[in-house]
């Protein structure tokens, strides 16, 4: 039986921009910057702020639709080694977040776990969040902080540090081919 959080019902959202504002955060920490670039930080946040509402929509769903690529590659991978996904991301996820306090609160770490789990299992994470009603304020940087683990995460394992931009740039020049 199909569910109704299933992928294939949700809207994909603008997963360039999100992947952008992902890439951005990898290639700040990668260049060895712990502290945010105003100035990086200002044109980000310029450019959530052309989006306008609707925009703002579409960069949540486009991180939501990172968030299932990302977990949907990593499921891939811990299963040829006949491992579980959830059993070995999510609490490496969750140690991360909790060593994040100033970013990430924790009465956001359950919905940002249950983002990623939603996706391990093959669920939509933007049609399972959508059932707790609207985006908190409060959770706009968890939600960029869980895409932004995801991508290390992957680019950790693969020793690889643009391998996860380069997985979804392919995918989504294979999407635009078809």
């Amino acid at each position: 039986m199909l569910s109704r959080y299933g992928p294939q019902h949700a809207p994909a959202g603008d997963v360039s921009a999100a992947l952008m504002v992902v890439d951005s955060r990898l290639k700040q920490v990668y260049s060895g910057k712990t502290e945010a670039d105003p100035e990086q930080e200002a044109l980000v946040d310029q450019f959530i702020a052309s989006l306008g509402p609707d925009g703002a929509h579409d960069l949540l769903d486009g991180a939501c639709t990172l968030i299932y690529m990302f977990m949907t590659w990593l499921r891939q991978a811990h299963e040829e080694h006949e491992k579980d996904v959830i059993e070995h991301v999510v609490p490496n996820l969750v140690a991360a977040m909790r060593m994040m306090p100033r970013s990430v609160g924790p009465e956001a770490i359950p919905t940002m776990a249950g983002l990623v789990i939603a996706a391990g299992t093959g669920l939509s994470p933007s049609l399972w969040r959508q059932q707790y009603g609207d985006w908190t304020e409060e959770e706009m940087t968890p939600l960029e902080v869980t895409a932004f683990l995801l991508a290390e995460h992957i680019n950790r394992i693969t020793n690889d540090t643009d391998f996860a931009t380069r997985l979804i740039t392919d995918a989504l020049s294979r999407a635009n081919e078809n």
